[in-house]
């Protein structure tokens, strides 16, 4: 008997999730180009020296065993003190803090201990790809609000409110909120968060899952309000973050979700069966690593300063190296990513009319502009169509999405190719304005 005799094909909950994604497509086109890579959301630079002490620390004391499933009492302590006066609550390390592999795992924990089948989950486009897809492998069923760009009318990426409140129904279940948020860097203000929590709270059913992972990335004219501080929010919404994006130290895989004893008891109970326990050393180094976050750091009151600070100062430099390639750059109000309007930008015929494994046929203007940025000037950024529905998706035809949490030396590099990749791009333009050339990227 063949393998064609048998069915070894994945259980249903998984089809449609086969196709590569955008970061299967975009990462290893970015290497195969050697393209300056402003598409993925990590830092390429050194993790701080404080925070690789620590972790060696820990090993060398021998934490390297399993710990509890909801986290190593040491790190929820730091967690609950850390996070107390941040919710002007005194947080109870054992019943509402528990600790996640990174945020992904502790959404995938949450969505499963909270949503039935059939169950409608909101989400806020442009979303985080995994959003979805988790809602989804749990049986519920995502209801999508899309966001619109800054326009002559409004300042900052805003929802029509009156598809929002659409939105909810009877069957709502879950708000999947993001704040300060991928890929839009919006950092949604105190007055939008209400409307927010009115609408959750006007349904009996309906929580909230807050990923407020780039929590301490917020610039100047912006405050990061936490849903779960608003009256009557406490009770119906788990907050999430991790060490990863703050620490530069993504590889770790160390978040936590914060929240109400009857809606962490559920997440504890899924991550007995999912993770059973994180990793022991590098909680106990996260742990050391929030305090020492507090203390002056680099000529800053703190490390959080600092890293605030560092931010600002990449985003300034990327916003000018966008304008330099002919990109209108939406200047980010939180965390460490730009979307761009690339409408300038004249993309050749021959990219639109490609298709790959990832990318629908014929290809999405989006998508072939980030092609064509990565195959002609050398420089990686993500389509943001792929944090769409598929009826959406036209609203990120013109936009392209780069992350500016990178070392300067790569983000210089990137606006010399640009200059480079401009100057070529434009006598190629005039050649074929003048009847004397052919097309030229």
């Amino acid at each position: 008997m063949s393998s064609e005799d048998f069915d070894f094909g994945p259980a249903d909950r998984l089809k449609g999730f086969e196709k590569p994604t955008v970061w299967q497509e975009f990462t290893p086109l970015a290497a195969q180009m050697q393209a300056v890579n402003l598409g993925q959301g990590f830092p390429d630079w050194p993790t701080p020296d404080f925070c690789k002490t620590a972790a060696v620390r820990a090993i060398e004391d021998n934490q390297n065993q399993y710990c509890r499933s909801a986290g190593l009492p040491d790190l929820a302590s730091a967690l609950a003190t850390h996070y107390s006066p941040l919710f002007g609550r005194s947080l109870d390390p054992d019943t509402e803090v528990t600790v996640s592999v990174g945020v992904s795992e502790g959404l995938f924990a949450a969505i499963h201990s909270l949503v039935n089948p059939g169950d409608e989950v909101i989400l806020i486009e442009p979303a985080f790809d995994i959003y979805a897809a988790q809602v989804k492998m749990a049986g519920g069923t995502c209801v999508y609000v899309p966001l619109r760009p800054p326009s002559p009318s409004s300042s900052t990426w805003s929802l029509d409110w009156g598809e929002v409140a659409a939105a909810f129904t009877p069957r709502t279940r879950l708000l999947l909120l993001n704040t300060p948020q991928n890929p839009t860097g919006k950092v949604f203000a105190r007055s939008e968060l209400q409307k927010l929590a009115d609408l959750v709270r006007a349904h009996p059913r309906a929580l909230v899952l807050s990923d407020e992972v780039y929590e301490n990335l917020t610039y100047p004219g912006h405050e990061h309000v936490r849903l779960a501080t608003l009256p009557g929010m406490w009770e119906r919404t788990l907050t999430l973050s991790s060490a990863g994006k703050t620490f530069c130290v993504t590889g770790w895989k160390i978040g936590w979700l914060l929240g109400p004893t009857h809606l962490i008891r559920g997440v504890m109970c899924c991550n007995q069966y999912v993770q059973f326990s994180v990793a022991t050393p590098l909680q106990a180094a996260v742990a050391e690593m929030l305090l020492q976050a507090q203390k002056p750091y680099m000529e800053f009151p703190s490390y959080y300063a600092w890293l605030r600070d560092e931010y600002m100062r990449k985003r300034t430099l990327l916003v000018d190296a966008l304008r330099t390639a002919g990109l209108e750059p939406i200047v980010p109000e939180g965390g460490f990513f730009i979307i761009a309007d690339t409408s300038n930008i004249q993309v050749p015929p021959r990219y639109l009319g490609e298709s790959t494994p990832a990318s629908p046929n014929p290809m999405s203007r989006d998508w072939a502009f980030c092609r064509y940025l990565t195959l002609e000037a050398g420089v990686a950024a993500i389509p943001p169509s792929a944090f769409y529905k598929e009826e959406h998706k036209h609203l990120a035809k013109n936009h392209a999405r780069f992350a500016f949490c990178k070392a300067d030396s790569s983000i210089v590099e990137a606006k010399a190719r640009f200059l480079r990749w401009r100057g070529k791009d434009e006598a190629g333009v005039a050649g074929l304005e003048n009847g004397n050339g052919k097309e030229e990227a």
